[in-house]
């Protein structure tokens, strides 16, 4: 997973302010949240910083494909054994008669399901990661045997 001080050492670190933000750290901090984009970021197109600016959209690329939780899963390290689905407390609370104990889960409230050999986020919005009741849940994560789930 990038962090925001691998993300920060490629920016110009002018703190110009033109990105909007007051710093180039908070910027820095706004791309992996997914608040910014890198073009938001003028000076970082000049050709000195070609190569920076070239890492940099290779860092962020798997960004692009979080949920609004800052969910990625990697389809490709994927191969469905269902781990996550049964340890996600949510889904365990939507779902009694299903998630809890092995089966797949059965309603439109679960967040994650395995479709076709693959775990799929559904309903992210009731990710206790989102919303305005936030807590730290890593359940997912820490269930997974080939690290296919991150949070970004």
């Amino acid at each position: 997973m990038v962090g925001i001080m691998e993300i920060y050492q490629l920016l110009p670190k002018l703190n110009c302010k033109e990105c909007g933000k007051p710093t180039c750290m908070a910027f820095a901090s706004s791309l992996l949240s997914g608040e910014s984009g890198i073009d938001d970021c003028p000076p970082i197109a000049d050709s000195e910083y070609r190569d920076q600016l070239q890492h940099l959209r290779s860092l962020l690329a798997p960004v692009g494909n979080a949920t609004e939780t800052g969910l990625i899963i990697h389809d490709e390290l994927c191969f469905g054994c269902g781990n996550c689905v049964v340890a996600c407390p949510v889904n365990v609370a939507n779902d009694p008669h299903g998630a809890a104990i092995g089966l797949a889960p059965s309603n439109e409230k679960v967040i994650l399901v395995v479709e076709n050999g693959v775990v799929v986020a559904r309903n992210v919005g009731e990710c206790r990661r989102f919303g305005e009741n936030k807590i730290l849940c890593d359940a997912c994560i820490v269930t997974c045997p080939s690290k296919a789930i991150e949070f970004v």
